[in-house]
């Protein structure tokens, strides 16, 4: 199927988006909001795959006097036709091509060791330091700099010198052009995350410190910077005295347009490729992000909707941004969760709200201080958006829930995921000679233990404790586990389980029957229920049948977290 537009996945640069003829949704009025507000630093926090780098791309297009090491100066006007930066006024549209600009992205910084992740960093400035050598003809630069200009693009420079090479280029760049220079910083905080998790974060984050403070703080050769990223990193500890900058997070409502799409975007879009039967699916999906007071999609998940209805790769939504966003912090800080933090996840999945204090400063070092920065992190990242806010004691409260259906899949079966595996490397053998020793009070604590440990998104029906109890015994080592929907034998009880010792003579049957209780005070009383329908149905007819002669049978009832196991024979 051939589409008068092709659909944009993974473009991420401007140019090549317009020279291409994609599907653009026009976000030029970015630049007539940055030179109205005259902002000296500008770090625009936002989560993966929000358009950050594109917003980039778009800015250099059109700021950029860009020069070919020949000396040919590039023409960008013709990227800017029709767009809306266009109508904007003589204000705004003379600057278009004016200026030098230095264009860094720290994404690909992601490698396992410092030195490795450093060499990206300076790889990437390298290239800028390529990309301007025309400066290097004719008499602009004394022979001193010239040596410094080619010491950094030959790699002899050091990791010192590489700390300043932005702050040296921008001066080369303005005594050049007689202009200041313009900065712009990409994923900023990607090696920080990273080198925190590997284990460097103090070498990188001394290296990025020095960095931005001679690029953005003590450069006089700096007309403005743009920096983007997902965290606000605490300005201490990264943005050391840089009384110039200001930060716009998902908080604000200044530029909140202007990253992710709006409705009336999202409906040109879906009418553009005959889409509009579609517009409510999305909307549930990929809506409900919040920017300031402005209800955003998903960029990323709603083209890549898009494209794949259009090409009938699939007839239903699927979960795209769990797949590209960064979630280490986030299972981290799950796995590691107190009892009150999971039953505050479980309220989220219900569709409930949960209020948190919230602060817009992250510092890595400090994420396990507090419960509460995991709502931080999960808050700015993207996992949760805000309904309502209120100002008490100093502090910003914050109502929050989750934002769709995308973001709801996520938390149902990435965070299941992330659990099962956690208990799939406990020890659970306890469990098993508990049933083997008729130890029922060992059995219901060891169940009821794991309960409450584990993060549940249903509504604690049979189902669930059966996959949950299933889960729990089925990397035991003696027993083969069998439910009642692997037997195909019509005689296997609703909600129970076998285990089975491979050998049948002299070996052993293990037979439990789940139930739910209404209330706490019923536990006994499901316990006994499910043993009476044990021998009602006579469970353990195709057990004897094969040859089992040690059979035990269980009772098992649950109420919410609680467990009770009771023997036959009790009474």
């Amino acid at each position: 199927m051939v589409q008068a537009r092709p659909i944009p996945i993974g473009i991420e640069f401007y140019k090549e988006m317009i020279d291409n003829g994609y599907y653009y949704i026009d976000k030029t009025l970015l630049i007539r909001d940055i030179l109205a507000q005259k902002n000296k630093v500008t770090l625009f926090t936002r989560p993966r795959r929000f358009g950050k780098t594109l917003a980039q791309s778009m800015l250099q297009a059109y700021f950029e006097k860009e020069i070919l090491p020949d000396g040919t100066v590039i023409d960008n006007s013709k990227y800017f036709n029709g767009k809306k930066i266009m109508e904007a006024g003589g204000e705004f549209t003379s600057h278009m091509g004016q200026y030098p600009v230095i264009f860094l992205s720290l994404k690909s910084a992601k490698q396992p060791a410092y030195k490795a992740a450093y060499e990206k960093i300076r790889d990437a400035i390298i290239y800028e330091y390529f990309r301007h050598r025309y400066l290097l003809e004719g008499e602009n630069l004394a022979p001193s700099q010239k040596k410094r200009y080619n010491s950094f693009m030959e790699e002899t420079a050091s990791p010192e010198d590489y700390a300043t090479s932005l702050q040296f280029l921008s001066q080369c760049l303005e005594q050049y052009h007689k202009q200041k220079t313009i900065i712009l910083i990409d994923e900023y905080d990607v090696p920080l995350e990273n080198s925190y998790f590997r284990g460097f974060y103090n070498e990188m984050a001394d290296f990025v410190r020095s960095l931005f403070e001679s690029a953005l703080k003590t450069n006089t050769s700096l007309g403005f910077a743009v920096v983007t990223g997902c965290l606000r990193i605490s300005r201490e500890s990264i943005f050391t005295g840089l009384n110039n900058f200001e930060v716009i997070s998902v908080l604000d409502e200044n530029y909140s347009e202007h990253f992710g799409f709006i409705q009336s975007e999202v409906d040109n879009m879906f009418s553009f490729y005959g889409l509009q039967d579609k517009k409510e699916e999305a909307r549930l999906w990929y809506d409900g992000y919040i920017f300031g007071k402005t209800e955003v999609y998903n960029p990323w998940s709603i083209i890549k909707y898009v494209k794949d209805i259009v090409y009938g790769n699939t007839d239903f939504p699927k979960p795209y941004w769990s797949n590209t966003s960064s979630n280490s912090i986030v299972r981290d800080l799950i796995e590691n969760a107190d009892d009150i933090t999971k039953s505050e996840l479980e309220e989220l999945v219900a569709g409930r709200t949960i209020e948190k204090p919230v602060h817009e400063d992250i510092t890595y070092g400090d994420i396990y201080e507090s419960q509460d920065n995991l709502w931080n992190f999960l808050f700015f990242t993207g996992y949760l958006k805000a309904v309502g806010k209120r100002f008490e004691n100093r502090k910003i409260y914050l109502s929050m829930k989750i934002p769709n259906e995308e973001i709801l899949y996520i938390y149902e079966n990435k965070i299941q995921n992330w659990m099962q595996h956690k208990i799939e490397q406990e020890d659970l053998s306890g469990l098993v000679i508990a049933f083997e020793e008729g130890d029922c009070d060992n059995a219901s604590d060891i169940i009821t233990g794991q309960l409450i440990d584990t993060i549940s998104f249903y509504d604690y029906k049979e189902d669930y404790y059966h996959g949950f109890l299933a889960g729990l015994l089925k990397n035991n080592k003696k027993y083969l586990v069998k439910s009642n929907r692997e037997s195909g034998l019509g005689r296997w009880f609703e909600n129970g389980l076998v285990l089975k010792t491979p050998r049948i003579r002299r070996g052993r049957a293990i037979i439990l029957e789940l139930k739910t209780a209404s209330n706490i005070n019923d536990l006994e009383k499901g316990c006994e229920n499910a043993l009476e329908q044990i021998e009602r149905l006579h469970y353990d007819h195709d057990i004897i049948n094969e040859g089992y002669t040690d059979i035990t049978k269980y009772g098992i009832c649950f109420y919410k977290k609680e467990c009770l196991v009771m023997l036959e024979d009790h009474q």
